[in-house]
């Protein structure tokens, strides 16, 4: 079996309620409501550890998923079920540059930074200090720091100053005012994506992005658990239904 190392971030599973996530460190002692628990030296991924209680736990591997909903949150932020499509429709892989404009709480900066790898970059802008910096300890908690450069400034009204960059994402209130200062940093046919809660945030983000970007599209996604149980499957009472609308486009010169 593969070994933890010093510094990784672990699940504790115990059932899809009893689940914590940490940073690995061993003889560190952690208190649940299933008993105290003492990571051991030399923990392998997939192992059983036994709390003080006698509830087993599992050690996992942290899905991105989870290093995005479990980040200390001081704003509302993107579920996976958005930035898994909002990925998909540009073209971001190893050793992309992308703008990420509206850090939040980092957890779609968590999603970034994990796809453009060490050789690549994401530029995280940012107007509220608070956020910032809450993002940035996120960031840090994942061991994806080094590939993010954090930004406190208005775009808006002082630019971006960055290189070319082959996609912008835009979470933030007001997206047609980013219009301009988004299409002057984008490369040729660079994405742009945005996510808006109010239908009519997207109506005034279309007007703008009229001219600048072509193939404009708005979808939204809704996901659905469903139970899985001998003889009386069926879907979850409680489902992720409206978070936003995903409206994307492509810069043309």
């Amino acid at each position: 079996m593969q070994s933890v190392h010093e510094g990784d971030q672990i699940l504790l599973y115990s059932g899809s309620k009893v689940q914590f996530l940490l940073v690995y460190k061993p003889g560190v002692k952690f208190s649940t409501h299933k008993g105290e628990i003492i990571l051991p030296k030399d923990l392998k991924w997939g192992e059983k550890i036994i709390s003080s209680s006698g509830t087993t736990f599992y050690v996992i591997k942290p899905a991105t998923s989870d290093l995005m909903l479990k980040v200390r949150r001081l704003t509302t932020i993107i579920y996976p079920k958005d930035a898994g499509l909002m990925v998909l429709y540009t073209s971001i892989g190893c050793g992309s540059r992308v703008l990420e404009v509206g850090t939040g709480s980092g957890a779609f900066t968590i999603v970034l930074a994990t796809i453009v790898g060490t050789t690549g970059k994401v530029y995280s802008f940012e107007r509220r200090k608070e956020f910032l910096d809450n993002a940035i300890n996120n960031v840090k908690r994942a061991n994806l720091a080094d590939r993010v450069e954090f930004l406190l400034c208005d775009p808006t009204k002082e630019g971006f100053n960055i290189p070319p960059v082959e996609a912008a994402f835009v979470d933030v209130p007001e997206p047609w005012e980013f219009v301009r200062p988004v299409y002057e940093v984008l490369e040729p046919g660079g994405f742009w994506v945005s996510l808006s809660p109010n239908i009519e945030q997207v109506q005034k983000t279309y007007e703008a992005l009229k001219g600048y970007f072509v193939r404009l599209r708005t979808v939204e996604v809704i996901e659905r658990e469903i139970l899985v149980r001998e003889g009386k499957t069926r879907p979850r009472e409680f489902m992720i239904c409206h978070t936003g609308y995903l409206t994307f486009g492509n810069k043309v010169v």
